[in-house]
């Protein structure tokens, strides 16, 4: 009775989780999650931004115009004495009027240079900004991929764990049954029970682990449902066993979007250097303006006046001394000369990476070898060992002891996998190719 009620537990938890949707394939999720995911929409306006900043305007190559107007009124009283006679004449709380309106424009036609390098930095950002959104683009389909996989070798474990189930429910029976009949102790009819209710236990934790990495899957898609079921298409973790480790270092020092990105930056400051030094040109500034003026006067010999016209100008100057130019040539030199060392380092770094997943990667696929013989032991040692099993000629407790080994032997073939698995991503990420998923 007691192993029903604990069927009939796991049954319920089975039933229980949200209906079964269609079998998606990592390349479906990815492009749902390329769609929907925030962090990756904050990231492409982020590059749009910088896309937008990276305009004539913004680096001061084009005119500015005003258009203005003006009123201004003034009220007095003036006396005014006469030298001849010294009479005195008041005028009281005369009001004068002066509106004026007019358009103005001002072009800086050359600052030493320093408009071009404006704009060699704002389409160096936007390149940047490219840059970023592939990072981040890169990074995701890396996590949504290793838990995607993670998510294939929980359900492989669990299937395992299912059938585990299943072997102890059979040796259970038989213990049960020899039992009854006297043919076997109570001591390995109540070991039977335990071993059967400890794998029951772990079928019902495996639960729990595969809707935590569904939920994660959800989480990185950006699904309206959270919680709903997930089902991959793969049922076995596919390696790849055509990697080469001449291509992938190739391909590292080629398109890895960290290098690219300390290019980036190496390329800003030498533009910045460019930017300092453009300060020991002189600059050349026109304007250009056309006005209309009206006064009215409430005293004296003119009544009112009108002025409108063309103004221009042109202004040329040079900056002789600011007190801060040698010292900030200085250290745009010692910014260009750091970001040339931090991209060696970047490079020694991933070289050393590429380096450390490759052993892995290849140490992994011997171990997998390996594995899958062991499995293929463990299968022939179980199935001698339950024949003795029916036969009488084998204890309970030793065959437990197989089928452990056999559960083992599984496991450990699936952890093999899963992790040669990840050092795939990692060293197809690495190598700037982890967008091949796409296209799988």
């Amino acid at each position: 009775m007691k192993r029903q009620c604990i069927l009939s537990a796991l049954l319920l938890l089975l039933s229980a989780l949200p209906a079964v949707s269609q079998e998606s394939t990592l390349r479906e999720f990815l492009q749902e999650g390329l769609q929907n995911n925030y962090s990756l929409k904050i990231v492409r306006n982020e590059e749009q931004i910088a896309a937008n900043n990276n305009t004539l305007a913004n680096a001061g190559a084009l005119p500015t115009v005003d258009l203005s107007a003006g009123y201004a009124g003034s009220l007095a009283t003036t006396e005014t004495t006469s030298r001849a006679d010294g009479s005195t004449a008041t005028d009281r709380n005369d009001l004068d009027h002066t509106l004026t309106a007019g358009i103005t424009a001002d072009w800086t036609l050359f600052d030493g240079f320093k408009i071009q390098t404006e704009r060699s930095r704002l389409r160096e950002l936007q390149r940047q900004g490219e840059t970023l959104t592939r990072i981040a683009i890169e990074d995701y389909i890396a996590n949504l991929a290793s838990e995607y996989f993670n998510l294939v070798q929980q359900e492989i474990r669990f299937k395992n764990l299912l059938y585990a189930v299943k072997l102890s429910k059979e040796r259970l029976r038989i213990a049960e049954e020899r039992y009854i009949i006297g043919s076997n102790s109570r001591l390995d009819y109540r070991q039977a029970g335990v071993d059967f209710n400890a794998d029951s236990a772990d079928c019902l934790k495996q639960i729990e682990v595969l809707a935590t990495s569904r939920i994660r899957i959800n989480e990185l898609i950006a699904s309206a449902d959270i919680n709903r079921r997930i089902v991959t298409a793969d049922t076995t973790i596919r390696i790849d066993m055509d990697l080469n480790y001449d291509s992938l270092l190739s391909g590292m020092l080629r398109s890895n979007s960290q290098l690219l990105n300390m290019d980036h930056n190496r390329q800003l400051a030498e533009i910045e250097l460019k930017a300092v030094r453009s300060r020991d040109y002189p600059y050349l500034r026109l304007n250009a303006g056309y006005g209309y003026t009206h006064n009215r006067y409430d005293m004296g010999s003119t009544s009112r006046r009108n002025n409108f016209g063309f103004d221009f100008g042109a202004t040329i100057g040079f900056n002789l001394f600011d007190g801060n130019r040698k010292r900030e040539r200085r250290n745009a030199r010692l910014a260009v000369e750091n970001a040339e060392w931090e991209r060696y380092d970047l490079e020694l770094s991933l070289r050393a990476q590429l380096a450390d997943l490759w052993q892995a990667y290849c140490n992994n696929r011997r171990l997998l070898n390996l594995e899958r013989e062991n499995l293929i032991v463990a299968r022939e040692n179980y199935a001698i060992a339950y024949e003795r099993f029916l036969l009488g000629d084998l204890a309970g407790i030793e065959m437990r002891e197989a089928q452990n080994s056999l559960l083992d032997a599984e496991d450990r073939l699936l952890t093999a996998e899963y992790d040669t698995k990840m050092c795939e991503v990692s060293l197809l990420q690495i190598s700037g190719k982890i967008t091949r998923y796409l296209l799988e």
